[in-house]
């Protein structure tokens, strides 16, 4: 469950940004989280589905001065940042299309203001040499 994952070079990331309905923690959707993650990882994982790994991020409210080029009082709403990694575009697509993934996105969504999807295309990737 909270294990390292590797990115191979060549995938598509989806970053998907959940804004929780106001009084709703993220304590609160933990469980729709976990199970909703659970869900992707083991129904669409490998070859078959085109899942490879993801992660989940809590905004912290931290906006960097030094990489940043817009005004400093323009501030992030609260949000959970999902980052999952796919072969294709067509494969995430696809499950998410599923009934099975619906019904625990939904459940996870009935407690959301806001959410989106957008997807990139992999530049570049690199590590310390």
């Amino acid at each position: 469950m909270f294990h390292p994952i590797t990115i191979p070079y060549g995938c598509v990331m989806l970053f998907n940004v959940v804004k929780l309905k106001p009084g709703v923690t993220v304590e609160d959707v933990e469980l729709e989280l976990g199970e909703m993650c659970n869900v992707v990882k083991n129904t669409y994982g490998h070859d078959a589905g085109g899942f490879i790994g993801g992660q989940v991020f809590k905004y912290t409210g931290f906006i960097s001065d030094e990489g940043s080029v817009a005004p400093p009082e323009r501030k992030s709403d609260d949000h959970i940042a999902i980052l999952t990694y796919w072969k294709s575009f067509d494969q995430h697509e696809k499950s998410h299309a599923d009934s099975i993934f619906k019904a625990k996105f939904d459940k996870l969504a009935e407690k959301c203001a806001e959410t989106y999807e957008v997807g990139y295309e992999m530049l570049w990737q690199g590590v310390p040499e």
